[in-house]
């Protein structure tokens, strides 16, 4: 399969996934790139929808990250280097290593704060939007802190400026780096 490399930058609220996400697509070396999402997938639901956090919005949760992997593997095809951006855990890694087993180039990327900075700059952003609430920040922090296998794949943004973090991002992609 001819298909750009899919960069997935995960990571709690706070860790700076977003910000990162847009220069690294910006940035692309390759003609065509895309930063994408997950949030927005979730504004698409119209009833019935979860906020993504809560326990009981497991099965939308694997809908929505589902459906957002059909679309990111149509843009690789397309031949769009994507750039994904979002809470994704290794408790949703399974679609994306099946496009590794479709013979996509999926890199995982964990963006990790101390505690204290993720809960400051998530509680400090001012979009109506963005997820603020200090106690929901926390259990999603604590959800990134022991991650297994991949805990290789994090990056530790706590002193890191936006443009550093850029940097220790590309560096860890070259090669095989990152990879699922």
């Amino acid at each position: 399969m001819s298909s750009q490399r899919v960069i997935i930058i995960s990571g709690s609220p706070g860790s700076g996934k977003s910000s990162v996400s847009r220069k690294l697509a910006e940035m692309s070396t390759h003609d065509m790139s895309v930063h994408m999402h997950t949030d927005d997938f979730y504004k698409y639901i119209c009833k019935g929808h979860i906020e993504p956090w809560l326990l009981e919005a497991e099965a939308q949760n694997t809908v929505v990250i589902e459906a957002f992997a059909t679309s990111v593997a149509k843009f690789a095809m397309g031949g769009y280097e994507v750039i994904v951006d979002g809470v994704i855990g290794p408790w949703f890694v399974e679609p994306w290593t099946r496009l590794v087993r479709d013979g996509f180039d999926v890199r995982y990327v964990i963006l990790r704060a101390d505690e204290h900075t993720t809960i400051y700059r998530a509680t400090k952003r001012d979009k109506p939007t963005d997820l603020t609430d200090g106690n929901v920040v926390t259990e999603m922090w604590r959800a990134f802190c022991e991650l297994g296998e991949y805990e290789s794949h994090v990056i530790d943004t706590t002193n890191l400026s936006l443009e550093e973090t850029i940097v220790e991002v590309r560096t860890k992609l070259k090669g095989d780096g990152m990879r699922i």
